[in-house]
Protein backbone atom coordinates (compact mmCIF):
# COMPACT_ATOMS: atom_id res chain seq x y z
CA UNK A 1 0.00 0.00 0.00
CA UNK A 2 3.04 2.20 0.81
CA UNK A 3 4.58 1.52 -2.24
CA UNK A 4 1.34 2.76 -4.40
CA UNK A 5 0.29 5.96 -2.49
CA UNK A 6 4.82 6.39 -3.22
CA UNK A 7 3.99 5.77 -6.88
CA UNK A 8 1.22 8.34 -6.63
CA UNK A 9 2.36 10.89 -5.39
CA UNK A 10 5.89 10.71 -7.71
CA UNK A 11 3.03 11.10 -10.44
CA UNK A 12 1.45 14.20 -8.84
CA UNK A 13 4.53 15.94 -8.71
CA UNK A 14 6.61 14.76 -11.66
CA UNK A 15 4.20 16.22 -14.74
CA UNK A 16 6.81 16.61 -17.28
CA UNK A 17 6.70 19.98 -19.50
CA UNK A 18 8.10 20.82 -22.64
CA UNK A 19 9.85 23.80 -23.78
CA UNK A 20 8.78 27.05 -22.65
CA UNK A 21 8.71 30.44 -24.66
CA UNK A 22 7.45 33.42 -23.78
CA UNK A 23 5.82 36.65 -26.23
CA UNK A 24 5.09 39.90 -25.37
CA UNK A 25 2.12 40.54 -27.60
CA UNK A 26 0.58 43.82 -26.65
CA UNK A 27 2.51 45.53 -29.25
CA UNK A 28 1.11 45.23 -33.01
CA UNK A 29 3.72 43.10 -35.09
CA UNK A 30 5.07 41.07 -32.18
CA UNK A 31 6.88 37.84 -33.69
CA UNK A 32 6.32 34.89 -31.28
CA UNK A 33 8.00 31.75 -31.25
CA UNK A 34 6.83 28.88 -29.78
CA UNK A 35 8.90 25.19 -29.60
CA UNK A 36 6.95 22.01 -31.08
CA UNK A 37 5.74 20.04 -28.27
CA UNK A 38 6.30 22.43 -26.10
CA UNK A 39 4.18 25.67 -24.49
CA UNK A 40 3.87 29.21 -25.31
CA UNK A 41 3.25 32.21 -22.49
CA UNK A 42 1.73 34.99 -25.01
CA UNK A 43 0.94 38.28 -22.95
CA UNK A 44 -2.46 39.59 -24.90
CA UNK A 45 -2.94 42.87 -22.74
CA UNK A 46 -2.42 44.39 -19.37
CA UNK A 47 -5.67 42.97 -17.94
CA UNK A 48 -8.80 41.29 -19.24
CA UNK A 49 -11.25 41.83 -15.83
CA UNK A 50 -12.50 45.22 -17.64
CA UNK A 51 -12.24 44.49 -21.06
CA UNK A 52 -16.06 44.62 -22.37
CA UNK A 53 -15.24 42.19 -25.29
CA UNK A 54 -12.29 40.83 -26.65
CA UNK A 55 -11.44 37.71 -29.22
CA UNK A 56 -8.51 35.99 -30.16
CA UNK A 57 -8.80 34.94 -33.60
CA UNK A 58 -6.41 33.70 -36.76
CA UNK A 59 -7.08 34.15 -40.64
CA UNK A 60 -10.26 31.71 -40.46
CA UNK A 61 -11.13 31.11 -36.23
CA UNK A 62 -11.86 33.44 -33.33
CA UNK A 63 -10.01 30.97 -31.33
CA UNK A 64 -10.64 32.41 -27.80
CA UNK A 65 -13.42 34.79 -27.71
CA UNK A 66 -14.26 36.59 -23.73
CA UNK A 67 -16.21 39.31 -22.12
CA UNK A 68 -14.75 40.67 -18.60
CA UNK A 69 -14.09 37.85 -16.67
CA UNK A 70 -15.59 35.39 -17.77
CA UNK A 71 -14.39 32.91 -21.45
CA UNK A 72 -17.60 32.57 -23.94
CA UNK A 73 -15.74 30.10 -26.16
CA UNK A 74 -12.14 29.04 -26.53
CA UNK A 75 -11.65 26.49 -29.64
CA UNK A 76 -8.64 25.36 -28.22
CA UNK A 77 -9.54 24.40 -24.40
CA UNK A 78 -8.33 21.31 -24.15
CA UNK A 79 -4.72 22.49 -24.53
CA UNK A 80 -5.19 26.29 -23.37
CA UNK A 81 -5.76 28.30 -20.30
CA UNK A 82 -6.11 32.33 -20.06
CA UNK A 83 -6.26 33.90 -17.09
CA UNK A 84 -8.37 37.50 -16.71
CA UNK A 85 -5.89 39.39 -14.10
CA UNK A 86 -2.72 39.20 -16.30
CA UNK A 87 -4.40 38.79 -19.75
CA UNK A 88 -1.85 35.76 -20.39
CA UNK A 89 -2.87 33.23 -22.79
CA UNK A 90 -0.69 29.95 -22.91
CA UNK A 91 -0.85 27.31 -24.94
CA UNK A 92 0.29 23.79 -24.98
CA UNK A 93 1.56 20.82 -26.89
CA UNK A 94 2.30 23.13 -29.49
CA UNK A 95 2.27 22.00 -33.27
CA UNK A 96 3.11 23.18 -36.76
CA UNK A 97 -0.78 24.17 -37.46
CA UNK A 98 -0.23 26.76 -34.59
CA UNK A 99 1.71 28.41 -36.78
CA UNK A 100 0.29 31.38 -38.66
CA UNK A 101 -0.74 35.03 -38.31
CA UNK A 102 -2.99 35.63 -35.70
CA UNK A 103 -5.09 39.17 -33.99
CA UNK A 104 -6.32 40.37 -30.94
CA UNK A 105 -9.28 42.74 -31.10
CA UNK A 106 -10.94 44.28 -28.28
CA UNK A 107 -14.83 45.83 -28.66
CA UNK A 108 -16.56 48.66 -26.09
CA UNK A 109 -19.97 47.84 -24.75
CA UNK A 110 -21.59 49.66 -27.99
CA UNK A 111 -19.52 46.99 -30.82
CA UNK A 112 -16.90 49.39 -31.90
CA UNK A 113 -13.42 48.36 -31.94
CA UNK A 114 -11.10 49.89 -30.02
CA UNK A 115 -7.66 47.35 -30.85
CA UNK A 116 -6.32 45.68 -33.10
CA UNK A 117 -3.18 44.14 -32.79
CA UNK A 118 -1.36 41.97 -35.19
CA UNK A 119 1.27 38.74 -33.94
CA UNK A 120 2.63 36.48 -36.00
CA UNK A 121 2.98 32.65 -34.35
CA UNK A 122 6.66 30.73 -35.82
CA UNK A 123 6.74 27.18 -34.71
CA UNK A 124 10.50 25.54 -34.68
CA UNK A 125 11.82 22.29 -33.50
CA UNK A 126 14.68 23.00 -30.50
CA UNK A 127 18.13 21.91 -30.88
CA UNK A 128 18.11 18.34 -29.62
CA UNK A 129 22.58 17.67 -29.62
CA UNK A 130 25.38 19.49 -30.67
CA UNK A 131 28.82 17.96 -31.55
CA UNK A 132 32.22 18.82 -32.33
CA UNK A 133 34.51 16.58 -34.83
CA UNK A 134 38.33 18.13 -35.25
CA UNK A 135 40.94 16.82 -37.68
CA UNK A 136 44.38 17.90 -37.93
CA UNK A 137 45.67 19.30 -41.52
CA UNK A 138 49.08 19.19 -42.86
CA UNK A 139 50.49 22.25 -41.44
CA UNK A 140 49.70 21.68 -37.67
CA UNK A 141 46.39 23.31 -38.65
CA UNK A 142 42.77 22.35 -37.04
CA UNK A 143 39.61 21.97 -38.70
CA UNK A 144 36.95 21.79 -36.53
CA UNK A 145 32.79 20.77 -37.48
CA UNK A 146 30.33 21.49 -35.37
CA UNK A 147 26.99 19.53 -35.69
CA UNK A 148 23.73 19.38 -34.29
CA UNK A 149 20.10 17.79 -34.66
CA UNK A 150 17.15 18.75 -35.03
CA UNK A 151 16.31 22.60 -34.60
CA UNK A 152 14.61 24.32 -37.32
CA UNK A 153 17.39 26.99 -39.03
CA UNK A 154 20.30 26.57 -37.13
CA UNK A 155 22.82 29.37 -36.31
CA UNK A 156 26.50 28.80 -34.99
CA UNK A 157 28.54 30.49 -33.54
CA UNK A 158 31.99 30.31 -32.08
CA UNK A 159 34.25 31.38 -28.77
CA UNK A 160 37.90 30.79 -27.37
CA UNK A 161 38.16 31.07 -24.31
CA UNK A 162 34.67 33.08 -23.66
CA UNK A 163 36.25 35.77 -26.70
CA UNK A 164 34.62 35.89 -30.01
CA UNK A 165 36.75 34.15 -32.60
CA UNK A 166 39.10 36.57 -34.86
CA UNK A 167 40.35 36.36 -38.05
CA UNK A 168 43.69 36.48 -36.54
CA UNK A 169 42.72 32.82 -35.09
CA UNK A 170 40.91 31.77 -38.51
CA UNK A 171 42.50 30.71 -41.46
CA UNK A 172 39.17 29.65 -43.19
CA UNK A 173 35.56 30.15 -42.37
CA UNK A 174 34.07 32.59 -39.96
CA UNK A 175 31.97 32.98 -36.95
CA UNK A 176 28.86 32.54 -38.31
CA UNK A 177 29.67 28.70 -40.07
CA UNK A 178 29.61 25.30 -38.68
CA UNK A 179 32.63 24.52 -40.25
CA UNK A 180 36.16 26.46 -39.00
CA UNK A 181 39.72 25.69 -39.78
CA UNK A 182 42.04 27.24 -37.08
CA UNK A 183 45.99 28.36 -37.59
CA UNK A 184 48.44 26.63 -35.84
CA UNK A 185 49.00 28.47 -32.72
CA UNK A 186 45.44 28.96 -31.73
CA UNK A 187 44.63 26.75 -28.81
CA UNK A 188 42.22 27.20 -25.77
CA UNK A 189 38.99 26.20 -24.65
CA UNK A 190 36.77 26.23 -28.07
CA UNK A 191 33.13 26.38 -27.60
CA UNK A 192 30.54 25.94 -30.73
CA UNK A 193 26.53 27.02 -29.97
CA UNK A 194 24.10 26.43 -31.75
CA UNK A 195 20.64 27.97 -31.55
CA UNK A 196 17.60 29.27 -33.03
CA UNK A 197 15.07 31.39 -31.70
CA UNK A 198 13.51 28.95 -29.06
CA UNK A 199 16.89 26.79 -27.76
CA UNK A 200 20.48 27.00 -27.21
CA UNK A 201 22.95 24.23 -26.94
CA UNK A 202 26.45 24.41 -26.79
CA UNK A 203 29.38 21.95 -26.83
CA UNK A 204 33.00 22.52 -25.40
CA UNK A 205 35.62 20.95 -24.13
CA UNK A 206 39.58 21.37 -24.00
CA UNK A 207 42.35 18.10 -23.59
CA UNK A 208 45.98 19.50 -24.35
CA UNK A 209 47.34 16.87 -26.69
CA UNK A 210 49.22 16.00 -29.67
CA UNK A 211 48.01 16.69 -33.21
CA UNK A 212 48.77 13.89 -35.16
CA UNK A 213 48.48 13.20 -38.94
CA UNK A 214 46.29 10.09 -40.66
CA UNK A 215 49.80 8.75 -41.09
CA UNK A 216 51.67 9.19 -37.57
CA UNK A 217 53.21 12.11 -38.26
CA UNK A 218 53.16 14.25 -34.77
CA UNK A 219 52.41 17.76 -36.49
CA UNK A 220 52.03 20.13 -33.20
CA UNK A 221 50.36 20.82 -29.91
CA UNK A 222 47.00 21.23 -30.04
CA UNK A 223 43.41 21.49 -28.50
CA UNK A 224 41.31 17.96 -29.04
CA UNK A 225 37.60 19.06 -28.50
CA UNK A 226 35.56 17.22 -25.76
CA UNK A 227 32.55 16.22 -27.60
CA UNK A 228 30.51 14.92 -24.82
CA UNK A 229 30.67 18.21 -22.67
CA UNK A 230 27.62 20.25 -23.27
CA UNK A 231 27.18 24.07 -22.26
CA UNK A 232 23.70 25.08 -21.84
CA UNK A 233 22.74 28.38 -21.21
CA UNK A 234 20.36 29.20 -19.08
CA UNK A 235 16.72 31.08 -19.98
CA UNK A 236 15.21 34.32 -18.29
CA UNK A 237 11.54 34.88 -17.47
CA UNK A 238 9.67 38.64 -18.42
CA UNK A 239 9.42 40.40 -15.69
CA UNK A 240 5.71 40.58 -17.01
CA UNK A 241 5.20 36.83 -16.04
CA UNK A 242 4.07 35.26 -13.07
CA UNK A 243 6.87 32.62 -12.40
CA UNK A 244 4.19 30.00 -10.98
CA UNK A 245 2.26 28.04 -13.99
CA UNK A 246 -0.93 28.20 -13.20
CA UNK A 247 -2.30 25.97 -15.96
CA UNK A 248 -5.20 24.34 -15.95
CA UNK A 249 -4.37 21.16 -17.48
CA UNK A 250 -1.32 20.50 -15.15
CA UNK A 251 -4.07 21.15 -12.33
CA UNK A 252 -6.54 19.09 -13.46
CA UNK A 253 -4.25 15.88 -13.64
CA UNK A 254 -2.98 17.09 -10.27
CA UNK A 255 -6.26 16.92 -9.22
CA UNK A 256 -7.43 13.63 -10.85
CA UNK A 257 -4.37 11.83 -9.12
CA UNK A 258 -5.78 13.63 -6.00
CA UNK A 259 -9.02 11.87 -6.45
CA UNK A 260 -8.18 8.75 -7.40
CA UNK A 261 -5.52 8.02 -4.36
CA UNK A 262 -8.59 9.90 -1.84
CA UNK A 263 -10.94 6.73 -3.76
CA UNK A 264 -8.12 4.08 -2.83
CA UNK A 265 -7.55 5.14 0.80
CA UNK A 266 -11.42 5.33 1.40
CA UNK A 267 -11.92 1.70 -0.60
CA UNK A 268 -9.47 0.63 1.77
CA UNK A 269 -10.39 1.99 4.82
CA UNK A 270 -14.14 0.27 4.17
CA UNK A 271 -12.72 -3.19 3.54
CA UNK A 272 -10.66 -2.98 6.84
CA UNK A 273 -13.99 -1.48 8.64
CA UNK A 274 -15.59 -4.66 7.21
CA UNK A 275 -13.57 -7.24 8.43
CA UNK A 276 -13.21 -5.84 11.59
CA UNK A 277 -16.77 -6.07 12.02
CA UNK A 278 -17.02 -9.36 10.74
CA UNK A 279 -14.55 -10.88 12.88
CA UNK A 280 -16.10 -9.07 16.08
CA UNK A 281 -20.16 -9.83 14.93
CA UNK A 282 -20.16 -12.61 13.25
CA UNK A 283 -20.39 -16.68 14.13
CA UNK A 284 -17.25 -18.55 13.84
CA UNK A 285 -17.64 -21.92 11.89
CA UNK A 286 -15.12 -24.36 12.78
CA UNK A 287 -14.94 -28.28 11.13
CA UNK A 288 -13.60 -31.13 12.58
CA UNK A 289 -13.28 -34.61 11.92
CA UNK A 290 -14.62 -37.21 14.06
CA UNK A 291 -11.24 -40.20 13.89
CA UNK A 292 -13.58 -42.91 14.98
CA UNK A 293 -16.61 -42.30 12.90
CA UNK A 294 -15.00 -40.06 9.77
CA UNK A 295 -18.17 -37.55 10.28
CA UNK A 296 -17.48 -33.93 10.20
CA UNK A 297 -18.97 -32.23 12.87
CA UNK A 298 -19.77 -28.81 12.62
CA UNK A 299 -18.74 -26.88 16.03
CA UNK A 300 -20.03 -23.22 16.52
CA UNK A 301 -18.44 -20.71 18.48
CA UNK A 302 -19.94 -16.74 19.17
CA UNK A 303 -17.88 -14.41 20.37
CA UNK A 304 -17.83 -14.13 24.26
CA UNK A 305 -20.23 -11.00 24.02
CA UNK A 306 -22.76 -13.29 23.44
CA UNK A 307 -22.44 -16.02 25.97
Amino acid sequence: MDVVFGLLLLLLLGISKGVKTYCDGRQDGAQCYGALGGTLVLKLMDSASEIYKYQWLNKTTVILNGRKNRIVNNQIENRSSFTHSDGVFRIYNLSQTDDGEYALEIFDSHGSKLVHQNQKLTIQAPVSSVQLVSECLSQGEMKVSCSSEGGDSPQYSWTLDGQTLTDTQLLSGNNETNNITLKQDTSGLLVCTVRNHISTISACGFIYTNCTLPNGKLVSPWVIIATNNLCIESTTTPNWIDTEDRSLPQYAVRAAVVFLVLIGIAFYFVWKTKKFKEAQCCPITKTTENQNTSVLIAEFTRSASEL
